[in-house]
């Protein structure tokens, strides 16, 4: 048990640094898309004569046990190699279910088109990250979007996979992040996808409770580390996090708003239809010229906290096993 303590420690710690120095590297085929190619396969199956909520449930579940398969299967052949084999893969397939690097690179590279004040720029880079209609947002709907972006994806793109591995190590990872791409791509957010898409995005909804609550004791600790106000990250975050439609996306959102003193949330069009959000924050101003730097400072700081909270937990239990 000592070893296996030791060893999580070792993989976590490792996979956030490679992500720090690396990122995502643009030569190698991302495993998401795999998982997304299979569940474009399993909409075309769709056609079935099935009724569409039990053929989307069919789905779900294939996609999730083919990811969580291929992670054990590549795991249990390392392992055929040593120790050293299986901690390098499985490093590796955690080091990419995680995107602290590749969330800032594309949020300050929005961030640096609105400083050259090139809005058509940052509305075409704020489309490859949030799923929103940009084309007609100005600069502070911009900005509020990509806060939004940087602050709900802290929790689904960092801490969801990282709390999955201390589980699960990185076969949980790997079902967490099939889980979460199920519903960014399937879930029921219009008629389309409403029966198809219900049983992939209550499994996100599920699967990313446990983590979103964690957040609320985790971001105003890393908020008061990084200069910003821990009391109005932990007074917003418990206030407002409900107020959003996704039983977790508020999480992450209200506590940024919070930290940074920022408001978010309210209309934002979807396919050329408006949804009407709540505000998180209501009482703050919208994202100033520095809210996106201060949002990616505060990433890389609950990932850095939380990170190292579970390496000394775990070195710990190792050390007293």
């Amino acid at each position: 048990m000592t070893e296996y303590l030791a060893y999580r420690a070792g993989v976590i710690l490792a996979a956030v640094v490679l992500d720090r120095f690396l990122g995502d590297p643009r030569w190698l085929p991302h495993p998401v898309r795999l998982i997304g190619l299979l569940i474009s396969a399993g909409e075309k199956a769709r056609l079935l004569p099935l009724p569409l909520k039990l053929s989307g449930a069919l789905m779900a579940a294939g996609v999730v046990a083919v990811a969580g398969l291929s992670a054990w299967g590549l795991l249990h052949l390392a392992y055929q190699g040593g120790l050293w084999w299986r901690l390098a893969t499985e490093t590796l397939l955690v080091y990419l279910a995680i995107a602290p690097r590749s969330l800032a690179a594309e949020a300050l590279a929005v961030d640096g088109h609105l400083r050259r004040n090139d809005l058509p720029g940052a509305r075409a880079r704020l489309a490859m990250i949030v799923g929103r209609d940009t084309d007609r947002l100005d600069e502070q709907g911009v900005r509020r979007a990509a806060v939004e972006t940087v602050s709900e994806n802290t929790v689904d793109g960092v801490l969801c996979p990282l709390f999955y591995t201390v589980l699960f190590g990185a076969v949980g990872a790997w079902v967490y992040k099939a889980a979460s791409t199920l519903d960014s791509m399937v879930g029921c957010k219009n008629e389309r996808y409403r029966q198809f898409g219900w049983a992939g995005a209550r499994l996100d909804d599920l699967t990313a409770f446990l983590p979103a609550r964690l957040a609320l004791f985790l971001v105003p600790i890393a908020a008061k580390a990084a200069g910003f106000s821990a009391r109005d990250a932990w007074r917003v975050g418990w206030r407002d996090r409900l107020a959003h439609s996704s039983p977790n996306a508020g999480h992450g959102e209200a506590l940024f708003a919070g930290a940074l003193g920022v408001r978010l949330g309210g209309p934002s069009s979807y396919g050329g239809v408006v949804s009407e959000k709540p505000y998180l924050g209501g009482e703050f101003a919208p994202p100033g010229p520095e809210a996106l730097r201060q949002s990616v400072t505060l990433l890389w700081m609950t990932t850095w906290l939380f990170t190292a909270a579970v390496v000394t937990v775990l070195a710990l239990a190792a050390a007293f096993e």
